[in-house]
Order: structure tokens, then C-alpha cells, then sequence
């Protein structure tokens, strides 16, 4: 069934809490946040050594007691070139609604870091750090006795996504991508200089998803038939970098197995990251400004993390 944004999300009561967050700073393969239920009020959020230089205006009650038990984790995937922050409009959301969310950066493909943004490597480190952080959530964190280990979800935004998928079972067609990348340098050299691209990493603990625009490429029917795990999945009518003009994930929400819910949201590529205020507007307007022009991204995202949050409530549970 094709959802279409035009249409009002149902309404769901709760008792809202607000969101709690501390900051992770164990160097760069753990650099990111956790948000999750709390008692106290919240406030800005200064972000200090992992800060991406402009202010992304994080809400939260810095290092509060969690409140709750038995609370499921939803683990974030940023996209290309992006940060742990990016999506904190609905981090805050889901922590609100009970959940623990957890966001790292992904070394080597952060606004801060770009050593390996173009390698084929990332197809093994990107779904790596995700193994890594859960291990973190489920074993080290501070914290940890209050998940409920065997209620995980997943959300991913673009290569984000792409990785996602890697987890839940894909195994990316790279021959695919050969076939028509024509660049002589990073992942395309590689591919056609016969170099092996890295063994899908899969993870089982992963329970359910959000897979919002993916990135396209490596995306096939055939591989996508392996996936189980169920998930919704979100993709934008017009594309913009990463993602090209839409086509892309227009064909890969038609290879989709099974019935899964499916989003189509009448605007760019970068509609999905959380909204700018006019200072961040001004600071990078590339991933503030909206297609088409008069797109209402506040008023998308009061609708997009209400359904995000409905959808892992009735896929993890109430808590």
C-alpha cells in the first residue's frame, strides 16, 4: 500500500516524557549521543569538542537519570558526509515517547571527517560502527540495564539506509555500480581496478527499521528478497545528492519484499534532516533549503516522527 505524505497521520495518546541525553566522546569510533526518557526539564545542548561547526540547536537534560524499564533501543545511521545530530528532531521524539536512542558518527564519512568517504571500505566499516555501538549499548553503557535487549531497531537515512540494509542481510551489487560509475578515482576505481569490496556484516539483533531515502545503487530486487526483518520505509519524490532524481528509490520501494509501509514525501532529498533555524539556514544553507521552495519542513516533521515513533511503538511495544 502507497502512503502518501498528503495524508494525516492517526493520532496516538502517551505520556510524553522528556528527553534526557548524554554525549559520547571515546574518541572517534564511538563520538555521537544517547537521548532517552527523563524527569527534568531540557535546554540547549553545547556539544563542545564534537560540535560539526554550526549550531544544530540540540535540546536535551544533559546526563538526567533515566527514567523507565525495559526500554527498547533504536541505534541511528547518518548519511554521507553527515554527523550524529542531524536527525535529533526525532531522536528527541522517540526519547520522549520512551525509547533509548543512540547516534555515532561514522569515522571516515562525517562533516568532520572525510578519509574515506569514497572508498569501498565503507561498505564494511559503516555497518561495523553499528555493530559496535549496539555492543556498546547492550554491554558497556553506563546505563544498560534498562533496555530491553531483545527490542533493537534501526534508523538510517540515505547511506544510512544502504546500511540498513546491509544489516538486515542485503549483500550490495557492486557489479551493478560498475556498470555505470565512470569516476577514475575513490570507490568506482576501485571496483574497476578488480579491487574485492568488504563482506556484508549482519546483525540479528536488529529487530525492525526505518529506512528513509537510501541510497539507490547497490540496491537490487534480488537483494533485497533476503530481507525478513520488517521495516518501513520512507523516500523523497524529487532525490538531491547521493540519492539522484528520486528514480532510484522509486525502484527500489517497487523491488521491496513484502508488504512494507511506504512513505513518498513530495519534496528533496534533504527534507528528512531535523529544521533549521535562520542562523543554521544561513550557516549551510545546502541542507536547509527545501524543493520545492514553499516545502513546510516543521510541519513535515511533526508528522514524520509521530509516524516513526507509532511505527516502532507497534513493531517494539508500548513502554
Amino acid at each position: 500500500m502507497l502512503w502518501v505524505f498528503a495524508v494525516i497521520f492517526c493520532c496516538f495518546t502517551s505520556t510524553a516524557e522528556a528527553a534526557g541525553i548524554q554525549l559520547l566522546e571515546s574518541g572517534p569510533a564511538l563520538s555521537g549521543a544517547i537521548w532517552y526518557p527523563c524527569a527534568a526539564e531540557t535546554a540547549h545542548v553545547a556539544l563542545g569538542s564534537l560540535a560539526v561547526g554550526a549550531d544544530f540547536d540540540l535540546k536535551g537534560a544533559r546526563d538526567c537519570p533515566v527514567t523507565g524499564a525495559k526500554l527498547p533501543l533504536i541505534i541511528f545511521s547518518h548519511g554521507r558526509g553527515g554527523w550524529f545530530g542531524q536527525h535529533h528532531d526525532t531522536a528527541e521524539a522517540l526519547a520522549d515517547a520512551g525509547f533509548v536512542v543512540a547516534a555515532i558518527n561514522h569515522p571516515g564519512d562525517t562533516a568532520n571527517d572525510s578519509s574515506r568517504r569514497d572508498t569501498l571500505s565503507l561498505w564494511g566499516s559503516r555497518p561495523a560502527d553499528i555493530v559496535r555501538l549496539l555492543d556498546f549499548m547492550l554491554k558497556n553503557w553506563k546505563d544498560r540495564a534498562v533496555i530491553d535487549p531483545a527490542q533493537v531497531g534501526f534508523f538510517g537515512f540515505s547511506s544510512g539506509g544502504a546500511t540498513g540494509f546491509v544489516l538486515m542481510g542485503t549483500k550490495p551489487d557492486f557489479a551493478r555500480i560498475a556498470s555505470f560509475c565512470k569516476e577514475t578515482s575513490g570507490a568506482c576505481a576501485q571496483l574497476h581496478n578488480g579491487e574485492t569490496p568488504p563482506e556484508p556484516i549482519q546483525d540479528a539483533r536488529i529487530r525492525t527499521a526505518v529506512i528513509v531515502d537510501p541510497a539507490p545503487g547497490t540496491l537490487t530486487r534480488e537483494n533485497l528478497a533476503v530481507v525478513k526483518v520488517p521495516f518501513q520505509f520512507w523516500r523523497s519524490q524529487f532525490g538531491g545528492p547521493g540519492v539522484g532524481d528520486g528514480s532510484g528509490t522509486e525502484r527500489v520501494a517497487q523491488g521491496l519484499p513484502g508488504k512494507p509501509e511506504i512513505h513518498v514525501v513530495p519534496a528533496g532529498h534533504f527534507a528528512f534532516l531535523a529544521p533549521c533555524s535562520a542562523e543554521l539556514a544561513a550557516a549551510v544553507p545546502r541542507i536547509c533549503t527545501d524543493t520545492p521552495a514553499g516545502f513546510d519542513r516543521v510541519g513535515f516533521h511533526r508528522e514524520f516522527n509521530a509516524a516513526v515513533v507509532k511505527y516502532f511503538r507497534d513493531q517494539l511495544g508500548e513502554h
